[in-house]
């Protein structure tokens, strides 16, 4: 049985220029080092109040590089749970503000790395142990808005879920095709204003609406069937809009109560291809987060309402159906599985999901397939630490072939 001997923390840097934290792990029996594993902690410009903290970079370092070597060395690499626990109880506050949840997280994710590596499989593999797995769906950003833009859009993520696709290989070849086809139409019009920071186009429209409206002509533009090839997902991020009571569309001057942000939601699922919407309500509204879920027929899923925490999930009373599962968000992988096990509980779906700070670690390609949650959305089709995951699931579907289950994308979205 291999252990930890070693925990060394660095300083590196995510897509955004700023620093991060990497830890690396090694394990062997006795003094001989066998495998090393290494993780980067990601971190997010849209952030729910109730994600762990994560402390600044150099004094994240320090606590790896210290208490947290200390802490760990000597444990089983193969006891993920021991380890999470001995980090837990190391930090022993509600929200990791005592080592940082970016320090907690890239330990964490660097010994499962480092047992995998120790046992000659990949990660998937470990977690799957013997059960069969498919693909998850891709959720692939199109135009960044929100926090991801500066505020062009008030809308955070216009995505595109390949409902259609029997593979991951062929959600992601229709997505490039619709990627390069609203580029196209956006240059056209003279809407072009760069990329986000998750890279997706950033625009210039004259309402949120208007995004939609240019989704629906990339997807026919691509020489798919919107609705039935591809469809549309949205990232509200509504916590972010909400100001002085009410929610706050800055593009067209507006100013929504929630029964009118709910009407808004519901006309746009009538008009348009829409199979899911993130965070249509502020993370405090549950109420209004209740009503839209019974009255959209569509996913619904909780981000900054749910912030990874298992607690949460058990308490959510039939607000939203989906639980975005973000590691850095609780602070390590066995309260990650936590949340995921308790959406399985309450007969919610899941979707693994990258920040909009990110690094070349592919880790979260891993956990939706090694747990067997069906969607992931990592962001565009541009930029490297975008496409360093899409390209590892391309690798785990070619070396999974006909042992894989079905590509789930037709069941998930199958129309009623």
């Amino acid at each position: 049985m291999a252990r930890i001997l070693d925990v060394k923390g660095r300083r590196v840097w995510d897509s955004r220029g700023r620093p991060t934290v990497e830890a690396e792990v090694i394990v062997g029996r006795g003094t001989t080092a066998l495998a090393a594993g290494r993780a980067i902690a990601p971190a997010g410009a849209s952030t729910g109040s109730g994600e762990a903290k994560a402390l600044e970079v150099a004094a994240a370092v320090k606590n790896v590089n210290t208490v947290i070597r200390d802490a760990l060395r000597a444990l089983s690499a193969s006891d993920q749970p021991a380890i999470d626990r001995r980090l837990v109880e190391l930090d022993g506050t509600p929200d990791k503000s005592r080592l940082g949840a970016n320090a907690t997280v890239a330990v964490s994710l660097a010994c499962a790395h480092a047992d995998a590596a120790s046992r000659k499989i990949p990660l998937w593999k470990k977690l799957a142990e013997e059960r069969r797995v498919a693909l998850p769906v891709p959720q692939i950003q199109i135009f960044g808005g929100g926090a991801h833009a500066r505020g062009s859009v008030d809308l955070q993520d216009y995505m595109v879920i390949c409902i259609g696709a029997g593979s991951f290989a062929e959600a992601l070849e229709w997505t490039a095709q619709i990627y390069a086809a609203a580029g196209a139409r956006l240059r056209r019009k003279g809407k072009f204003c760069g990329v986000a920071d998750e890279g997706g186009y950033w625009p210039s429209f004259k309402a949120n609406e208007e995004g939609l409206v240019e989704l629906v002509g990339a997807i026919a533009d691509a020489g798919l069937e919107p609705g039935v090839d591809a469809a549309i997902a949205l990232d509200i991020a509504a916590s972010q809009l909400w100001r002085g009571g009410r929610y706050q569309l800055a593009l067209e001057d507006r100013s929504l109560t929630a029964e009118q942000m709910h009407a808004m939601l519901l006309r746009w699922i009538e008009r348009y291809p829409i199979v899911s919407i993130e965070d249509p309500f502020a993370e405090h509204d549950a109420a209004a987060m209740r009503a839209f879920t019974q009255a959209a027929g569509i996913q619904v899923v909780g981000d900054d309402f749910f912030v990874t925490r298992a607690d949460s999930v058990r308490n959510a009373a039939g607000a939203c159906n989906t639980v975005l599962l973000k590691p850095n968000q609780v602070g390590t992988l066995s309260e990650t599985l936590a949340c995921w096990d308790a959406a399985r509980e309450a007969g919610y779906r899941a979707i693994v999901s990258a920040r909009s700070g990110e690094s070349e670690d592919v880790s979260i390609v891993h956990l939706a397939v090694g747990w067997g949650v069906a969607q992931l959305k990592v962001g565009s089709f541009a930029r490297s630490e975008r496409m360093a995951k899409w390209n590892e699931g391309l690798r785990i579907e070619e070396t999974l072939g006909a042992k894989a289950l079905p590509f789930p994308a037709r069941r998930l979205f199958k129309k009623t």
